[in-house]
Parts: C-alpha cells; structure tokens; sequence
C-alpha cells in the first residue's frame, strides 16, 4: 500500500474523507438494468458521464440524486485529489467553504460493487454510516476500500456508479498541481469546480 494510501486511511479516521480514453468496457457487474440512471458532471475541465446502478445501491442513488437535483452540487469543488488513488468532490465551495447537508445515509458497501478504476462512490468519516453529499472517483483499484464485514473497520466506501464516458477528464483533473489549504491537504492549486448535475 503507497503512502497516500495509508494517509488516505488515516486521515478518514479522523475527518470528513467527506472533509481510459477511447473505447471503455463497463464492468459485468454494470451491465444495463431497468434501474440505472446516468448523470453527466459538469466540470470546467470537461464532461463527466456517470451510470448510476439504483438496483445495487437505491439508498445511495436516491440519496446523490436529491442532491444533484436541487443544485446543491453547483460550483462544488474537487477538493481532494491524490494521484493513483482517487479525486473527492462534493461538499466544499471555492476557497474550502463548506457547504451543509442533510442526513447521512446508510453505507451500502456491502452491495457487491468494488472500489474499480473509474468507480463513484460515497465518502465519510471513520462512521460506517456518516456519508452525505460528498463522493469520490477511484482512478485506481482501490481493493482495501471495499466491503469485509460490517464492523467500523470493515464496511468500507460504497460504490453506486461507474464513470462510463468521461474517463480522459478523469485523469486530467487527477494530474493537477495540489498543495495544502489550511488544515487540508491533497487540494487542487486552482479549483477545479462542479458546474452543476444534469441528470440524463
């Protein structure tokens, strides 16, 4: 496990982790059903289009879904990118404002669902059960993020989406400069910002 990974765990325990180019093949366990929903994230680097899987994660869908839909996600920023683990966005404003939420949902990392390359799921603090609006692309497979067993240890981040177009934006955001913000770290040098959440 690198460096940033083990910051990556350690800093979870403490604050809000809430604080492929050209032809891609979604995962078998992304296949198409009935209870999918696709969203496109607008960024000022470029679109991001995302499959939502609702039949694996409904609480979790439901839950983003509310969110992007009443605009709470507009001029978000990423605020949190490590290279070759994974770009946090969601829950702060420019200048690391933070926005607030409303109450968190259920963690369902035990769906089935892993940590992938390309894969959306929810962040939190070291509570199992503490995700609101904020979530993460994982640029790599991101094993150790997953569901063992539900114990605060082990519930892992639950994934409820797969980047499906979008990937080569993916990766320009996850190579930008970053620096240190206050008390956080990881934190792009220049926003990179969430223009708002169409829903497709």
């Amino acid at each position: 496990m690198t460096q940033s990974k083990r910051v990556f765990l350690k800093w979870s325990m403490f604050s809000a982790f809430a604080a492929g180019i050209g032809n891609f093949s979604i995962s078998s366990a992304f296949a198409k059903t009935k209870k999918q929903t696709m969203v496109k994230l607008k960024t000022n680097f470029g679109d991001i289009t995302i499959t939502l899987d609702a039949e694996k994660a409904p609480a979790t869908v439901a839950n983003f879904l509310e969110y992007a839909k009443s605009g709470f996600y507009t001029n978000t920023i990423f605020h949190r990118v490590i290279r070759g683990f994974m770009v946090q966005g969601g829950g702060f404003e420019s200048g690391m404002k933070q926005k607030p939420t409303k109450d968190p949902v259920k963690n369902e990392a035990d769906n089935g669902l892993k940590n992938e390359k390309y894969t959306l799921a929810m962040a939190r603090t070291n509570d199992p059960h503490s995700a609101t609006a904020q979530f993460f692309i994982n640029v790599e497979n991101n094993e150790f993020l997953n569901f063992n067993s539900p114990t605060p240890q082990g519930w892992g981040y639950c994934v409820f989406g797969k980047v499906t177009e979008g990937q080569d934006i993916v990766d320009k955001i996850v190579g930008v400069k970053t620096g240190s913000k206050g008390f956080h770290q990881d934190v792009p040098v220049e926003d990179v910002i969430i223009q708002g959440v169409e829903v497709l």
